[in-house]
């Protein structure tokens, strides 16, 4: 019999391929959506949706139960990819990020229904500021520190995770997720086609990245590796990249011989950040530059140690920066984004 798998967040950019790679490993797989979510990625005959409501424990309790009624047994494992990275203030941030997770994880238990294993999909940016003068990396080891309000949530929903006895979690800290579907990296891709590439600061500064699809299978190495409970890993490529380095790689991809980097001083970014950032406030549309975002730019080493998962699930990227953005470019292309 199949194992059950259910994928919250699965209408979203990571979701969609944490869905595809449970079903290619042959998992009956449920994907958590909203009846607003777009299923556009999602539109294999085989995936079993369900609608949950994150904000009223009660009913999500309910909701539980009658899935796991209708199963006949509850899910082996969860992946919590659910969480917002944009957003007007700290409130909507803990809601989402921390309230919704810890209302599932107590409808789970409550429901009787807590699986083998649940991962929670958190970020790197829980460590806040790391080395930036001797550039050591980031390892699951040292104390988080976050300076965003994004990181704090997320913290704030690991540590939740943390205090309950004996529950089974699983964390990820990812780096910078990038590959089909995405948009962040996808206008940063976009600028390079148009000739520009735009950097922040003076001082160097250490990138890293992990292609949607190695995490995807990095989330289901660990759910079935019994090494892996009540541990948190970091997870990104284990190379680390320059500036220039995503240019000329997102360029050759592109097939772009010509590219002028403008680098924008950190106090210009500054400015520009308050200012997007009062006006999401005032129009309660979440801006894509913010105060958050500043400080995210501004961080001037992403460097990872990620030695842990590959001793415990035999964590191994399959792409390197070069191989992910030309398989991404190509697909932009193909679907007219590019």
């Amino acid at each position: 019999m199949a194992k059950r798998v259910l994928v919250t967040g699965a209408g979203g950019f990571i979701g969609g391929f944490i869905v595809a790679e449970a079903l290619r490993r042959g998992y009956e797989t449920w994907a958590a959506v909203r009846a607003t979510t777009s299923r556009q990625f999602l539109q294999d005959e085989r995936i079993k949706f369900i609608e949950l409501d994150y904000s009223d424990g009660e009913a999500l309790r309910r909701q539980v139960e009658d899935a796991t009624a209708q199963m006949g047994g509850r899910w082996d494992y969860v992946v919590h990819n659910l969480g917002a990275t944009k957003c007007v203030n700290f409130l909507d941030f803990n809601r989402v990020n921390y309230e919704y997770m810890r209302t599932l994880v107590d409808a789970l238990r409550q429901a009787d229904a807590v699986p083998d294993a649940f991962l929670l999909m958190s970020s790197l940016s829980v460590m806040g500021v790391g080395d930036e003068k001797g550039y050591a990396p980031f390892t699951a080891k040292m104390i988080p520190m976050p300076d965003t309000r994004y990181g704090v949530s997320k913290l704030k929903a690991e540590t939740y995770l943390q205090t309950l006895q004996g529950f089974p979690y699983i964390i990820f800290r990812a780096t910078g997720v990038y590959g089909p579907h995405e948009r962040d990296y996808y206008m940063m891709m976009r600028c390079i086609k148009a000739g520009f590439d735009f950097s922040v600061g003076f001082r160097k500064q250490l990138l890293t990245f992990i292609y949607v699809k190695d995490l995807a299978c990095a989330v289901f190495d660990a759910l079935e590796s019994g090494a892996t409970r009540r541990k948190t890993y970091l997870v990104a490529e284990s190379h680390s990249y320059t500036q220039r380095e995503f240019r000329h790689i997102v360029a050759a991809a592109l097939h772009k011989r010509w590219v002028l980097p403008v680098c924008c001083p950190l106090w210009m970014l500054y400015v520009v950040s308050a200012v997007a950032g009062f006006i999401g406030k005032l129009t309660l549309k979440p801006s894509t530059l913010n105060s958050d975002k500043y400080k995210i730019m501004k961080q001037r080493n992403w460097a990872c140690d990620t030695s842990d998962a590959e001793r415990d699930f035999g964590f191994a990227p399959q792409y390197d920066l070069e191989r992910g953005v030309a398989e991404a470019v190509a697909w932009y292309k193909q679907a007219g984004w590019l």
